[in-house]
């Protein structure tokens, strides 16, 4: 799909279609990043949200390396020094 850039105040954005962002899922706080095939613009992931599922498979299974689980996402990956 082609978009224009338009002028928003003192800054510039596009208009993304409603039935774009219906199909996406995508509602309320977004994550912007810049990629080398442009910009992205994802669902904002929470930092704890894959936690309860993870506890929930420790508790069943009893297993306590399931604990070791650390999410790979953009920021643990550029942000954190192991």
């Amino acid at each position: 799909m082609k978009a224009q850039i338009i002028q928003i105040g003192n800054s510039q954005g596009i208009r993304i279609p409603k039935m774009m962002l219906e199909e996406s899922g995508i509602t309320g706080e977004v994550e912007i990043l810049t990629v080398p095939e442009g910009i992205l613009i994802r669902r904002l992931r929470k930092p704890r949200e894959d936690w309860e599922a993870q506890f929930r498979l420790i508790a069943e299974t009893d297993d306590d390396t399931a604990d070791d689980f650390v999410p790979q996402d953009e920021f643990v990956q550029k942000q954190w020094q192991w």
